[in-house]
């Protein structure tokens, strides 16, 4: 069983940037990060396999970066220039298949527990 635990949100102003971080508790494939804003529906961030290959939502390309450090089994996401759009319970995720970047959320076995990210204007 693969234990995913989310950290680094927070709440910042229009324009700012964080970086969230996921750890697994052991090796994984691809990841992901999804987010739920309220009164909406999860929905796909960034992904990146296994080899380093990404893939953005376009609401956030150029602004955000998914990267990974294998030897600690930990995923990051870099947010610059936040917009209040970008507020959302951001979700951490784990594919059982080493090449996967797409945004089907039924192809991510596993979830962290979220992180929340608030951006104020």
């Amino acid at each position: 069983q693969v234990q995913l635990a989310e950290s680094g949100g927070g709440l910042v102003l229009a324009g700012d940037s964080l970086r969230l971080s996921c750890a697994a508790s052991v090796r994984t494939s691809s990841r992901g990060w999804f987010r739920q804003a309220p009164g909406k529906e999860r929905e796909f961030v960034a992904a990146i396999s296994n080899f380093g290959i990404t893939n953005y939502a376009d609401a956030v390309k150029g602004r955000f970066t998914i990267s990974r450090d294998n030897t600690a089994n930990t995923v990051y996401l870099q947010m610059n220039n936040l917009k209040p759009e970008d507020t959302a319970v951001y979700y951490c995720s784990a594919a059982g298949a080493t090449y996967y970047t797409g945004s089907n959320q039924g192809r991510y076995d596993y979830w962290g527990q979220g992180t929340q990210v608030t951006v104020s204007s």
